[in-house]
């Protein structure tokens, strides 16, 4: 199933290099949807809630799918997993944790906060290449999404 629309990809990484990285694996995998970037949880919610340098953003549709690190400054993943899993108009977007931790303990925490995947980064940049591919052939080729993420009026 493809979605009628192109979603947008939101990344929130603290690290300048990650996000590069990132942007340049969805670059070589050749996915046509748009991808922003945030550097933190704050600057996050800012974005979903169309708030300040967000407010550009308004009328347009939530984001398909947030790749969310869970170790940023000011506000990290997982305090801005658990206030968009509260917040009625945010929770249905699907977060997947793109992280470099492997601790059992951050799995267990966000997917008890409701995250859809967990994710650790890749080492090499072939590797992110292929989750890169792996996350956009899943949440932009494959699963229906709710309307807020796919409807230009949210």
């Amino acid at each position: 199933m493809r979605n009628a629309t192109p979603i947008t990809i939101l990344v929130a990484d603290d690290d300048a290099d990650d996000r590069m990285l990132i942007g340049d694996a969805f670059e070589e995998s050749l996915l046509q949807n748009r991808v922003d970037f945030v550097e933190d949880g704050e600057q996050l919610l800012a974005y979903l809630r169309r708030e300040g340098e967000y407010e550009k953003h308004q009328g347009e549709s939530y984001p398909g799918v947030i790749l969310l690190d869970l170790n940023m400054p000011r506000m990290d993943g997982r305090t801005a997993l658990k206030v968009i899993k509260e917040d009625a108009n945010l929770c249905r977007i699907p977060v997947v944790i793109l992280t470099t931790s492997k601790a059992e303990e951050d799995i267990i925490r966000t997917y008890g906060l409701g995250v859809s995947s967990f994710i650790t980064k890749p080492v090499t940049f072939d590797g992110l290449i292929e989750v890169v591919k792996a996350i956009g052939r899943y949440w932009v080729e494959i699963v229906a999404l709710p309307p807020e993420c796919t409807d230009r009026a949210a």
